[in-house]
């Protein structure tokens, strides 16, 4: 594989920086000493920091917790649904067998 130019290294920086998801990432990067990036990150942490910031945050959080729910609930009535059908088919064949026991 061939060595990566200048605009590869960048771009891969910025991979880096798109996929960090945690502080301790994003001072790895930041020590890297790449002024962009060092710039990108304080306006990441700017941005971070705001109020605004914090409820669409929140409001992401709990949107992936009522979805994570709305799944959870679907299978669960999904389940009851075929224990139903199983249960219901499980009572019509011993109804069949007691009535081929009395022939």
């Amino acid at each position: 594989m061939p060595p990566l130019d200048t605009a590869d290294k960048g771009r891969d920086l910025w991979l880096k920086l798109f996929k960090a998801e945690t502080e301790e990432e994003l001072k790895k990067i930041d020590e890297m000493g790449v002024s962009v990036m060092s710039e990108a990150i304080a306006a990441y942490r700017h941005v971070a920091a705001s109020d605004e910031f914090r409820e669409i945050e929140r409001m992401r959080s709990k949107a992936r917790h009522d979805e994570a729910q709305a799944i959870s609930n679907a299978e669960r009535r999904e389940r009851e649904k075929w224990q139903s059908v199983v249960a219901d088919k499980d009572a019509i064949i011993a109804e069949l067998r007691a009535q081929l026991e009395k022939k």
